[in-house]
């Protein structure tokens, strides 16, 4: 198995539409200078060792739920396209032969698995700008679409993303088996450009399912742990006191940010501020204490 590279993509919010640019100003927006454009703050740069810890475990456990026979199978359905094309048809039929096999040992052990996991790849969509930008773009987003604009609409809706995905590849069970047997057969009859057919519809029948972690969230929560610790620190000085203010204000904006983006209800942010504005108060003045973070962290995580 070739373990996929990490993949960033990274969006000015196609800020240029947002803001009604055109002629010379669009071509200096795309260039990178477009208004409302944000470059990633400290705060988020040093959230970001969190961040990456937090990605690189959950993807960790999705590899660990790879299936070894099930990927031996697809790396040998490749195989034998490849030699089917050099009209190497008994090696063909061999690699086939095992890919059934490993099938078959794979439905042995789970005979109720419907995809087989296969790959995975962790793919992150990032966007540099402020929270007014989004805000823009998201009314205009709407705008559009309300007036049938949804080709205008769709690049501003693409952009509208802040998060990591994990993309797992999956094997269909229920059909993938039978298609390498139906190949093999083929084989046999001698009709290797139907098999070499059947073999490419199988491998483009892969299944792929995905899961999401917002990155204002995940960052929010790295400045959390950071604001904690402040907050727990008995008689803090003046600069600690100023790190704790700029933390809570990264946390606020980073959850607007969430909000904004529609990862979560509504509803569900109002207790989040709240959560932020009692801790802002608690700690006013120098004051310390412990347990002020729980409900807030536990209410974060529930976005997921």
């Amino acid at each position: 198995m070739n373990i996929k590279q990490p993949k960033y993509i990274f969006s000015a919010l196609a800020l240029a539409v947002v803001v009604g640019l055109s002629g010379p100003a669009l071509a200096q927006s795309a260039a990178g200078s477009s208004p409302g454009t944000a470059a990633p703050s400290a705060a988020s740069k040093a959230a970001q060792p969190q961040v990456d810890d937090k990605v690189a475990r959950e993807a960790a456990k999705k590899r660990a739920e790879l299936a070894q026979d099930a990927i031996t199978a697809l790396t040998k359905t490749h195989e034998a396209l490849i030699l089917l094309d050099a009209k190497k048809t008994k090696e063909a039929l061999a690699a086939l032969e095992l890919a059934s096999g490993k099938l078959e040992l794979v439905l042995a052990r789970e005979p109720k698995l419907a995809l087989a996991p296969v790959d995975v790849s962790v793919i992150t969509h990032d966007i540099h700008a402020d929270v007014e930008s989004v805000k823009k773009a998201v009314k205009l987003s709407r705008e559009l679409l309300d007036d049938g604009e949804v080709q205008k609409a769709r690049p501003i809706v693409a952009n509208l993303a802040s998060e990591i995905v994990i993309e797992t590849d999956n094997l269909p069970m229920a059909t993938y088996p039978a298609a390498i047997k139906s190949a093999a057969r083929l084989i046999d009859s001698g009709k290797i450009d139907d098999a070499k057919a059947e073999l490419a519809r199988a491998l483009n029948t892969l299944v792929v399912t995905s899961v999401a972690f917002p990155l204002p969230v995940l960052r929010a929560e790295a400045a959390i742990a950071k604001a904690e610790k402040l907050a727990e620190t008995d008689k803090r000085d003046a600069k600690q006191n100023e790190e704790l203010s700029a933390l809570l204000a990264y946390v606020r904006t980073e959850i607007e940010l969430a909000q904004i983006l529609g990862y979560g209800k509504k509803a569900d942010f109002k207790p989040i501020f709240d959560q932020v504005k009692s801790i802002e108060q608690k700690s006013a003045g120098g004051k310390s204490g412990k347990g002020w973070f729980d409900e807030l962290k536990t209410r974060l995580q529930k976005l997921f």
